[in-house]
């Protein structure tokens, strides 16, 4: 695990201050969409299949900083659509970086190298550059050929300006373990990217491609056989050990979609933002409105292959703090993340 040391000991702290206040339900990081739109066609998305009208919308900038503070969340994870063509999105950040939150902007950094002049590095910022494999399986999945080298070209440019650089990558039924080594490689030695996320494609109800998601089984066996020969402990995965070890099945977890709630042009999403069961306007309706019981494995049927990080890592973050064990292996992996 590769979070900044800060940023451990500053969710560490809020975590504790949650227990002492007896909250059984809070935020860890918030999705925030500020639109709808993008420049690019991928086959996994939902996103894009908005009418024409919401595509065209874009979330006032009060209207994104006020809710992530309704919320309390310490970190926000700014996605889309794609945020660099909201006109305002470098206020949000900055903005929202002035609150001193944990700001992660999700990009396909096809317009990171123009906007670079925009936003200032800062302990509190990161670009999460969206890559899904090596040039030919990540143009292949954004339906667009070019993307790869310049997302590359932008994440070179990004570190020499003093950014901090994360990536996120989902995986498909078509991934195999090579291919996902293969990336994690690159990402990790080639780039030497700050820290990685990794995640099994969910299932979209609007995704144009319905036929390359993985199953529970699949998942399980594809990460147990890319994490061997000592990978999973050489990359910089931004994940807890006990939710790689969910990923690989050492490990399993009933959902918390509640740690990660989306708020959109619509609101609060109910009840993640994989899922749209509703919207309502203020983070506590999501909260205490919610009939969180009835999601998961096993009692939503739309839920049964989900075994993606905005359900599952804030179980696996819960229970890490509520082991002395897990957390001073946590310890252990961020220390070690942050010597490497």
């Amino acid at each position: 695990m590769a979070m900044p040391l800060r940023q451990s000991i500053r969710v560490g702290t809020y975590l504790f201050e949650q227990k002492l206040r007896k909250r059984e339900k809070f935020p860890l990081i918030v999705e925030l969409e500020p639109l709808f739109a993008c420049n690019l066609k991928c086959e996994g998305c939902g996103k894009i299949q908005h009418p024409a009208g919401v595509l065209k919308q874009r979330m006032p900038v009060a209207q994104a900083v006020g809710a992530v503070l309704e919320s309390g969340a310490p970190m926000v994870s700014i996605a889309g659509g794609e945020p660099l063509m909201h006109p305002q999105i470098d206020e949000i950040v900055r903005q929202l970086v002035a609150k001193r939150k944990y700001v992660f902007l999700c990009t396909n950094a096809m317009l990171l190298r123009k906007k670079l002049e925009n936003f200032t590095p800062s302990p509190y910022f990161a670009f999460a550059v969206h890559i899904d494999g090596l040039r030919e399986r990540h143009d292949e999945s954004v339906a667009k050929e070019g993307v790869f080298d310049e997302a590359v070209a932008a994440i070179k440019e990004a570190k020499r300006r003093g950014f901090r650089v994360t990536t996120n990558s989902t995986f498909f039924n078509t991934d195999t373990p090579q291919t996902i080594i293969e990336v994690l490689n690159y990402l990790n030695d080639d780039l030497q990217v700050d820290e990685m996320m990794i995640s099994p494609a969910y299932a979209y109800e609007k995704a144009p491609d319905q036929e390359h998601f993985l199953g529970v089984e699949q998942t399980r066996e594809l990460f147990k056989k890319a994490f061997a020969g000592g990978n999973r402990r050489r990359w910089r995965l931004n994940h807890s050990p006990l939710f790689l070890d969910f990923l690989e099945g050492k490990a399993d977890f009933p959902c918390t979609a509640w740690a990660i709630p989306n708020y959109s042009l619509f609101g609060w999403q109910r009840p993640c933002y994989l899922m749209s069961d509703g919207y309502v306007p203020t983070y506590r309706e999501l909260i205490e409105d919610t009939d969180w019981d009835k999601y998961g494995r096993g009692k939503d049927p739309r839920c049964a292959n989900c075994m993606a990080h905005c359900g599952y890592e804030p179980t696996a973050v819960l229970a890490t703090m509520g082991s002395l064990k897990e957390s001073l292996r946590a310890v252990r992996e961020t220390v070690s993340g942050n010597n490497g």
